[in-house]
């Protein structure tokens, strides 16, 4: 009888401990994940003003105030206007409030990129040069309308002429400040869609004509661009204007957005993400070889 009891006491005191375990483990996994303090929009345009109302050829405009990805930080996504056209700047704002970091979080590990890569390899559809077999695959986030995307576009163009170990695919990332950026990306993904040949024709003539381009204008210069690359011009405008083909760009740049891209060119390598602009095409070389290595 004793025996049993002590047995039955036990039994009970096992199963309070684990539902205490229980409640402690349920307790302690939101305190595990704090909340980030975030800055409010009237602090951050202070700190901006601060830091940029000497320059009244700048202004901005906050895209952003959320939680990083690196636990306890405020993450701000800001597009500066200036005479060099529109920039996607990011800081982070540490907890205190205190102090304002500014660069990219990089991915940590052993493999820091593969994340990123695994899912641009699922997700990155857009028309593409080069051979499906490569071992590196290059993703380029663009908007037509860049001049540091029509800069940067004659080196990947090389990159892709020189290195059978590569592939390119393009994606469609207009900017909000640019006032015809997302009509030519509906072009453009009109076009993407039934010839890859008149796509990558037209998006070297679009950067060309940049220049000539207005939102006034963009409709009928985007056309006679359609044309001029093999593609029905009026066939394509009709297209550009559907709900799906909007709905595919905005998918384009959700993509982006996911993968923290801000501001164009932005590309990946195999999932290493790199602002090209000012980059030597040697060193984008040499991390392209880089990347096929690893693949061995």
């Amino acid at each position: 009888m004793v025996v049993r009891l002590n047995l039955l006491l036990l039994l009970v005191f096992l199963v309070c401990l684990a539902t205490a375990q229980e409640k402690t483990a349920v307790k302690a996994h939101p305190a595990s994940m704090p909340a980030v303090n975030l800055p409010s929009e009237e602090t951050v345009n202070g700190f901006l003003e601060q830091m940029f109302g000497y320059d009244s050829s700048l202004s901005w405009k906050i895209l952003s105030i959320k939680p990083s990805e690196a636990e306890g930080l405020a993450e701000v996504d800001v597009l500066l206007q200036g005479p060099q056209g529109p920039q996607g700047q990011k800081f982070y704002v540490t907890p205190d409030g205190r102090h304002a970091l500014v660069g990219d979080v990089f991915p940590f590990g052993v493999h820091p990129f593969e994340a990123d890569r695994k899912v641009l390899d699922r997700e990155a559809h857009g028309p593409s040069r080069g051979p499906a077999s490569a071992p590196v695959t290059i993703v380029e986030f663009s908007d037509l309308q860049c001049p540091h995307c029509k800069e940067e576009q004659p080196t990947l163009d090389k990159l892709i002429e020189d290195d059978k170990n590569m592939r390119l695919v393009f994606e469609n990332f207009p900017l909000p400040a640019h006032d015809w950026a997302a009509k030519a990306a509906s072009y453009a993904e009109c076009i993407g869609r039934t010839s890859n040949d008149a796509f990558w024709k037209f998006v070297e003539s679009v950067y060309a004509s940049q220049s000539e381009i207005t939102s006034a204008n963009a409709d009928d210069k985007l056309k006679a661009l359609a044309d001029e690359a093999g593609a029905k011009g009026a066939d394509v405008a009709i297209c550009a204007e559907k709900p799906e083909t909007t709905s595919r760009v905005q998918q384009s740049i959700e993509l982006g957005k996911s993968l923290d891209v801000n501001s164009t060119p932005t590309i990946f390598i195999n999932g290493r993400k790199i602002s090209p602009g000012g980059l030597p095409i040697e060193v984008l070389q040499k991390l392209v070889d880089f990347a096929a290595k690893q693949q061995k």
